[in-house]
């Protein structure tokens, strides 16, 4: 059953279309593995195993009688408890929301379902996709499969860990300053920041209303592309969402020859990034450059610059959604979160509208760079996954590479480039323009299947006390 739990979504819709392989039997062998494995994991909030299995029996009946929906039709998938579902809890992984149950949908939620997408069940994030890996909220946070005494990474904790281990074929993230890059670098599967408006955020709890993306998370980059191709639709509810043409996500599998690529060289050095991550990254640079694109070093403004505008940004606006219930009911909370958003309450209207102005000199800048490239690369993350609870290894002095492009708003995908000497995923990151999301997966598909790294697995975890034996 593990080895169905396996396959990615290309190679499970194939199966389905041609009748080989039962949207019950999929579904079912998820439903058991959560069974088996999350409760070491974490990684769900609520598993919804009787509405899956109909919606599986649904989908079974439908692709029987020649109305199979496409490539998502039966693939169970999950996501991240900051989505609204109608009549299903949706809790924000926060007490103020433990018994919360959404009259509707959230737009994206509905148009999976329409796709024929089997929900499994919701996931575990940092409360409010801002608090931080947290022990004092109503539910545990989710562990790294890759080594459960280590941090998946968030905000998308859960998402990440299910897909993963294989307890999902893809869920959905959101992604304010790295929450879908982030937790899919440290737990070794693809996920992509859609260019921002490319996919709606309506129905799904705000953090940052000018900073926030939502986006899927998969084993590969294909499958990120499957997802995407579904996603990436007009919501005119949705104000912020782009009445623009839809990327072409068929294409992918197309060769990056020709394709110039640019290393954000300057920005890797002044992070610090550990000689692993590094070695890695180089690496990656070669195989690119053996598929015959060319590399070339490009320089972006100091990454403390976007750490500057985006923190203020995200801070304020996140503050002024959570005013009412933090000055109120502030001890629903946990301390991570309130330690996060509270400092927006000391943000001055004009800091704020400085930095939007700053915001729009470091869009025009990235705008300019991307005149000479098609791609740029860097590191994901600065190392690979650091024990739970022991606080990220990002700071003022050593700050994210994953904020910068949720302030220009650039499309951008990590994938796993390899592994520390522990076992744990590592990652580069492949950014583009905006919507040309399409390109940026053809680039990561393209080194998914030049390497070995998608044919790695995490081993199923053991209790932390057998692990120690």
């Amino acid at each position: 059953m593990s080895d169905l739990c396996h396959l990615t979504i290309a190679e499970a819709s194939k199966l389905m279309a041609q009748r080989k392989l039962s949207p019950v039997e999929l579904t079912s062998a998820f439903l058991d593995r959560i069974a088996r494995l999350d409760p070491l994991l974490n990684a769900y909030l609520l598993v919804l195993r009787e509405e899956a299995l109909a919606g599986a029996r649904a989908a079974e009946a439908e692709i029987a009688t020649g109305r199979y929906k496409g490539p998502l039709h039966g693939i169970p998938i999950a996501l991240k408890d900051i989505y609204a579902t109608k009549g299903i809890r949706t809790t924000g992984h926060s007490a103020l929301l433990k018994d919360h149950v959404p009259q509707e949908d959230a737009f994206t939620a509905a148009t999976l379902a329409q796709a024929g997408a089997i929900l499994l069940g919701k996931t575990a994030t940092w409360e409010f996709a801002i608090g931080g890996t947290s022990f004092d909220l109503p539910w545990p946070p989710a562990r790294n499969p890759w080594n459960i005494a280590h941090d998946p990474g968030g905000s998308s904790s859960g998402s990440a860990a299910a897909v993963a281990s294989g307890l999902a074929m893809a869920a959905m993230g959101t992604d304010t300053g790295g929450s879908i890059r982030g937790p899919a670098a440290l737990c070794g599967i693809a996920g992509i920041k859609p260019t921002y408006g490319l996919v709606s955020r309506r129905g799904i709890f705000p953090l940052s209303f000018s900073l926030d993306h939502a986006g899927p998370m998969c084993w590969t980059a294909e499958d990120c592309a499957l997802m995407l191709d579904v996603l990436a639709r007009h919501d005119p509810l949705d104000n912020a969402s782009a009445n623009a043409a839809k990327p072409d996500f068929s294409g992918i599998a197309m060769p990056v020859r020709g394709l110039k690529i640019g290393f954000a060289k300057g920005m890797t050095e002044e992070a610090g990034v550990e000689p692993d991550v590094r070695a890695a990254l180089d690496d990656a640079l070669k195989v690119f450059g053996d598929l015959g694109a060319e590399v070339v070093d490009v320089s972006l403004a100091s990454s403390l610059e976007y750490a500057d505008v985006g923190t203020t940004i995200s801070r304020s606006e996140g503050y002024a959604i959570h005013e009412y219930a933090l000055t109120h009911t502030p001890e629903k909370f946990g301390q991570s979160f309130r330690q996060r958003i509270v400092p927006g309450a000391f943000i001055r209207a004009c800091d704020y509208v400085n930095a939007m102005r700053e915001r729009t000199r470091l869009i025009a800048g990235i705008a300019d760079v991307m005149k000479s490239v098609d791609l740029i690369v860097t590191p994901s993350w600065v190392s690979a996954a650091h024990p739970l609870g022991k606080g990220a290894p990002m700071s003022r002095t050593r700050p994210s590479f994953m904020r910068p492009f949720n302030v220009t708003g650039s499309p951008a995908l990590s994938v796993c480039s390899g592994f520390s000497a522990a076992g744990l995923p590592l990652a580069m990151q492949i950014v583009g323009r905006p919507f040309e999301d399409h390109l940026v997966l053809r680039a990561g598909h393209a080194f998914e299947q030049a390497t070995q790294w998608r044919h790695r697995r995490p081993q199923d975890p053991v209790p932390l006390s057998e692990a120690a034996q």
